[in-house]
């Protein structure tokens, strides 16, 4: 039995799982990340937690396949450097080769590469898009992040900074993005877009059951509330989740038009509210796609693998070498 090392670095996190063939984590951990450090230090860290792991696991050095890493940021997959990473402080810097000298592993057996794609590639290899050779999956939190699975392979384009589908403009000249555009898919669809929509209805109607759930206090209002006041009936709420995935409809057909994948997962925070989200979203969309007459349909399915999903995705491209 070989075995493969996934690393998800964050900037709050650096979540480690030992993954054996059948990409199952058998053994996973934890330490915070303390971005404020020298990169330095993250990158003994990280090699020092999986090193832990394989001894509590009993699993020797020659049965680790390959360990892969996945990092926010532009990160190159050929030179094994982050070339920008603004919340861990990464700039022009050599993590693999770095790497390889805290683990005593090989240079070639490790593989890096952006987290949201991992987390992509994840779905594709154990979750929810487990058996298409195309998909692409969207992840629904503080921005719109995701990722694009063709023909088995992570789409990174030529600087390796491609799927960024959080920055596609699906309302020209609208909100302000933190990317510097405006009307950005992120600043529609994102769960702080979710937050800022409810938060104007709330001041907009004082009638709305929002209100009394919140106490009357606008700043507890967060990617719930609206979904929460919809279920017991609240018009106002109902008109937010539907201006909502109503936006997030829009990008999400766009995506479907250029990528045609087998399947679209939807991950992130949002993607809890389940059916509640999935339901409408797929009715929208069956408006909206340029495919809806066709015989063959991308298919719509909340993502499986939760947080894991960027330690499996890591592993699973040390395979994919």
């Amino acid at each position: 039995m070989k075995y493969s090392i996934g690393v998800d670095l964050g900037g709050t996190n650096i979540a480690v799982g030992v993954v054996d063939e059948a990409y199952a984590i058998i053994k996973k951990g934890s330490v915070p990340t303390l971005a404020q450090r020298g990169p330095e230090s993250i990158v003994r860290d990280m090699a020092q937690l999986c090193k832990k792991l394989l001894a509590e696991c009993g699993i020797p050095e020659e049965a680790v396949a390959g360990a892969g890493i996945a990092c926010p940021g532009t990160v190159n997959p050929k030179s094994g450097i982050v070339e920008y990473a603004n919340n861990i402080k990464f700039l022009d810097f050599p993590l693999v080769r770095l790497f390889s000298e805290e683990m005593g592993l090989a240079a070639d057996k490790i593989a890096i590469g952006n987290d949201a794609n991992l987390a992509a590639l994840g779905e594709a290899t154990a979750g929810a898009a487990k058996g298409t050779s195309s998909s692409v999956m969207i992840t629904l939190g503080t921005g719109v992040g995701g990722g694009v699975i063709l023909d088995g392979k992570v789409l990174t384009g030529c600087a390796y900074g491609g799927a960024e589908l959080g920055h596609m403009v699906i309302e020209y000249g609208g909100r302000p993005c933190t990317c510097g555009r405006h009307g950005c898919f992120e600043a529609y669809s994102s769960a702080t877009a979710l937050i800022q929509m409810t938060k104007e209805a709330f001041e907009a109607h004082p009638e709305t059951l929002m209100r009394e759930m919140c106490g009357g206090d606008v700043s507890r209002v967060g990617g719930k509330t609206a979904f929460a006041a919809m279920k017991k009936g609240d018009r106002t709420a109902s008109q937010v989740v539907d201006a909502y995935i109503g936006y997030l409809a829009c990008g999400t057909a766009n995506l479907i038009n250029i990528f045609q994948p087998e399947v679209l997962t939807v991950g992130g925070g949002i993607s809890g509210e389940g059916d509640y989200l999935i339901v409408p979203l797929k009715e929208k969309l069956s408006h909206e796609i340029y495919s809806k007459d066709g015989v063959l349909k991308t298919e719509i399915r909340i993502a499986e693998l939760g947080n894991d999903a960027g330690i499996i995705g890591a592993a699973a491209l040390t395979a994919s070498r």
